[in-house]
């Protein structure tokens, strides 16, 4: 939440004219902006000048080619139909690969012409690269800025470019930019042959077992290029710490917070500057008067604020996301605004400790325990083709999984600022990896490596490039509340003389108040009665074995299969490739087609046939739903069922995919959501009613910080034809952050559903009879199979829609009282042009059932440009409806 103060402004004509003057010379003192479109690009093969040729102004760029900036030499190549879609069917094997072309074919100037007049007196321009792939020369109207070839994908670059501007304002930035090196060979390795991994960069570009190689390896200027206008003085990397002493609830009047701000000064011209370092929060300034010499920098710690009252930050599902806009000023003794860092806080405290009885890690929040259900994340877009809208999009489909944190796994990348922002609005807490991984970096034996363990632990060759580069993300990170574990890596810790200099010199320095753990799986994270540490499984699963047997007490990777359904797949699988898997049960394994392999498909086994033998894939596809839905509800809810007691958290592998891949998706690239994403909704529900599947118990799990008082549980049971079996009643107090049992249901179970399946409802409402978790399984009959299903008469539901808002749809789906279950209904928002699924559509639950005389209510949330979209409604016994929407 922002602080805003209410008042009736009043000017005088005079008072307004000297208002206005001084926000423009305010704004002339400090702005930004990013060079992001007109840039222009040529292969160095085809270039024979040098780069003070090529950045003076005069210089032709006839026959240069338009480039992508942000972006990848692919992302350029595929804009301008050099290569076909990477993520269509096999096309991706029609793309040259840089380890069998050599790096100069992916090595490539940038041209960028742009406007901008050399400053008054005293005023600054700087030059900002946020991340290039991975070596580079920068030139700027014929001058070289870097003195050497810079190097790292992780290490942003500034130049004080105020000297070099031209004075007609008509400036060339010519940067010619170099791939990894080595590349690595896409032997079919996790990482290839391991050899990327000598760079300090992504490791999956070489190819993993869920997606294929990335032919440039990312080369290319992939993050944003900033013109930042400041006056003499500059503020660098701002830090604002919030400490939130004691244990607090989310709502109630609070006792006050610490603020603590600090920033380093540059003044960067031949004179002496002196001003203040001031901010303004809840209405009491906070400044310092500093002097600083000529060419000179200087660390300014501000003295503590006292933060009387305030509006905390708190994961999802424990209490809201509070944000404080907090504009950190370096003002001149002439008043003058020299820069401005606009900081967006959530005030809050994280720490952790070892939980004796779980035997691993815990995560606190404001003093209170938090049950880390997470997601783990691999990157947005495998060609970097990031933007705040994606970001946006997918952090809050892990929002609506009611997950509470993300991983950011060690072989790709230390997030950008935009994902942070989803994160603190959504509330998910971010667990870091900084960059190696067990496979590359030799945790194992592999005889895919091209060197073996002892030579693969040295990785990276340039240990100070890693060091540094982990001190500047570090500084561009820490302000996030929603930060709140870094890692050393993936599976595996550093070297030796890294980790000393990431855990003992750099975390202490410059962000002392998060957990540091060497490894993503490290004993330091949990550990078994056996005193060991790991993670997995990662392929379907009996449901029961989420709920009985005991894994790793805060396991870092578990997961299962998740496609699409049949819309999907078009997306990216070619007509002729639409062949569905067919499961061998001798085998136990699955015929699979070229394409599907290529996709990282993971088999289902014999799950879906279950269901009923599919006849075509898209009967696959939908049947492949109920799995999906199955698979990660009992995952959570197994996980939940023993919170505290054999657990302190779980983190799924994995919840998104940056490429069109077939496994660990609850979303799949387009952002198209699945029935994954809702069977985690509700398993991962903060209170939630559940079914015990090996021991036919219900029970309840309140992962909130407030005591359920009188809620009311009902229990009940449906056949195929509808007709319900009530089974019981209870009242029951369920405390906060736990888990009661409450009843055995194994005899009506067994009654109701052995001969052809059931449906089991369960409810909970509390004492103002507001449903507050409802839960809706299918039963299998003895055998484990579900022929109920296949028998089951046509659904008798009635849709409606109605706008309730801008960009907001009420879809009701009411069902009759003399008419079976209404299955396992898909929601979609449809173009009425393309008559395809728009996307991103958000969609408060999904893939929804309806009991005999009762309703549902799914709410749409969508903001794109599609004029009366319609909506569908398909299910298990209903046939697509297309609803038209009223106003």
């Amino acid at each position: 939440m922002r602080l805003f103060t209410k008042y009736r402004p009043y000017f005088t004509p005079v008072c307004l004219s000297l208002f206005f003057m001084a926000m423009l010379q305010n704004a002339s003192a400090q702005t930004s902006y990013e060079l992001n479109t007109g840039w222009k690009c040529k292969p160095i093969g085809s270039v024979s000048a040098q780069g003070d040729q090529i950045s003076a102004p005069g210089f032709s760029l006839t026959n240069w080619q338009p480039a992508v900036v942000p972006g990848t030499v692919l992302t350029t190549q595929l804009a301008n139909k050099q290569i076909p879609d990477p993520f269509y069917g096999m096309n991706n094997k029609l793309i040259p690969d840089i380890y069998k072309t050599g790096r100069d074919y992916y090595t490539y100037w940038f041209v960028k012409d742009f406007k901008e007049a050399a400053p008054d007196a005293g005023n600054q321009v700087y030059l900002n690269f946020r991340g290039i792939n991975y070596s580079c020369n920068v030139y700027l109207n014929g001058h070289q800025l870097n003195e050497k070839i810079f190097q790292g994908m992780f290490l942003r670059q500034r130049y004080n470019i105020t000297k070099w501007l031209a004075k007609n304002g008509n400036n060339r930035l010519a940067v010619i930019v170099y791939p990894p090196d080595p590349v690595g060979n896409p032997n079919g390795g996790q990482g290839g042959d391991g050899t990327i991994a000598k760079n300090v960069g992504i490791q999956y570009t070489a190819g993993w077992d869920w997606i294929q190689p990335i032919r440039d390896r990312n080369t290319g200027i992939w993050d944003k290029v900033i013109i930042e206008k400041t006056g003499a003085v500059h503020i660098i990397d701002p830090h604002v710490v919030t400490l939130v002493p004691g244990v607090r609830q989310p709502t109630g009047p609070q006792q006050p917070a610490i603020i603590q701000v600090s920033a380093t000064l540059e003044n960067a011209t031949g004179k002496p500057v002196t001003g203040y370092l001031k901010y303004n929060l809840d209405g009491k300034p906070v400044s310092k008067k500093i002097t600083l010499t000529a060419n000179s920098s200087a660390d300014v710690q501000l003295a503590d604020h006292q933060l009387k009252n305030p509006k905390l930050w708190w994961p999802n599902g424990y209490g809201p996301q509070n944000l404080y806009n907090l504009k950190l000023q370096f003002v001149t003794a002439a008043n003058k605004i020299s820069d401005q860092k606009d900081i967006e806080v959530g005030v809050r405290q994280l720490t952790s400790e070892w939980n004796s009885h779980t035997q691993s890690r815990q995560i606190n929040v404001n003093g209170q325990r938090v049950f880390i259900k997470g997601g783990n994340w691999i990157v947005s877009d495998e060609m970097l083709r990031f933007s705040k809208m994606r970001y946006d999009a997918e952090v809050r489909f892990h929002r609506d999984m009611n997950l509470n944190l993300i991983r950011v796994w060690g072989g790709a990348l230390t997030e950008r600022p935009e994902f942070y922002e989803a994160c603190d609005k959504y509330g998910i807490l971010v667990f870091q990896d900084m960059w190696g991984s067990g496979d590359c970096n030799g945790r194992w034996p592999d005889a895919k490596k091209l060197e073996d363990q002892a030579g693969r632990r040295k990785y990276p060759d340039d240990h100070d490039l890693y060091i540094r580069s982990v001190e500047d993300q570090v500084k561009m990170l820490r302000n996030y509340a929603s930060l709140a574990i870094w890692c050393g890596g993936n599976e595996i810790t550093q070297p030796d003389d890294i980790l000393a200099a990431v855990r003992d010199v750099i975390l202490p320095k410059l962000d002392n108040t998060r957990w540091f753990v060497d490894f993503s799986n490290s004993l330091d994270m949990g550990k078994t009665d056996k005193g060991v540490n790991g993670d997995g499984s990662y392929n379907i699963q009996p449901i029961s074995v989420f709920w009985a047997k005991k894994t790793y007490p805060f396991n870092s990777e578990v997961g299962s299969m998740g496609i699409n359904d049949y819309e999907g797949l078009k997306r990216f699988i070619p007509e002729k490739n639409m062949i569905m898997p067919e499961y061998n049960p001798a085998t136990k394994r699955e015929r699979i087609d070229s394409v599907w392999r290529y996709h990282t498909y993971i088999g289902y086994e014999n799950y879906i046939d279950k269901y009923g033998k599919p006849k075509n894939v898209k009967e696959f596809a939908e049947k492949a739903q109920l799995v999906n839905y199955d698979q990660y509800r009992a995952l959570m809810e197994g996980f939940s069922s023993h919170m505290w007691d054999w657990y302190t958290g779980t983190i799924i592998w994995k919840t998104q995919n940056p490429w069109s891949a077939m496994r660990g998706q609850m979303y799949d690239y387009y952002l198209d959501p699945n029935a994954c994403l809702y069977g985690l909704h509700s398993g991962s529900a903060p209170v939630h009613i559940m079914f015990n599947p090996t021991d036919s118990t219900v029970s309840a799990v309140n992962n909130t910080f407030i005591d359920l008082k009188r809620v009311t549980a009902t229990i009940t049971l449906y056949d195929m034809e509808g007709t319900a079996t009530p089974v019981t009643t209870l009242i029951k107090d369920i405390p906060q952050s736990g888990v009661i049992s409450l009843l055995d249901i194994k005899k009506e179970v067994a009654a109701a559903a052995t001969s052809k399946g059931a449906f089991l409802a369960l409810k909970l409402t509390d004492a103002n009879k507001k449903v507050i978790s409802d839960n809706i399984y299918w039963l299998a009959d003895k055998t484990g199979e579900y022929p109920g299903l296949n028998e089951i008469t046509a659904s008798k539901l009635t849709v409606t829609a109605k706008q309730v808002a801008n960009g907001k749809i009420a879809v009701t789906l009411i069902n009759s009282k003399q008419a079976p279950v209404a299955f396992f209904n898909r929601v979609s928002l449809i173009n009425p042009q393309t008559k395809k699924r728009m996307l991103p559509v958000f969609y408060s639950d999904n893939y929804v059932s309806v009991l005999p005389g009762e309703q549902r209510t799914v709410v749409i949330d969508y903001n794109l440009p599609v004029v009366n979209p319609r909506v569908s409604v398909r299910g298990w016994n209903l046939v697509e409806r297309l609803v038209e929407v009223k106003k």
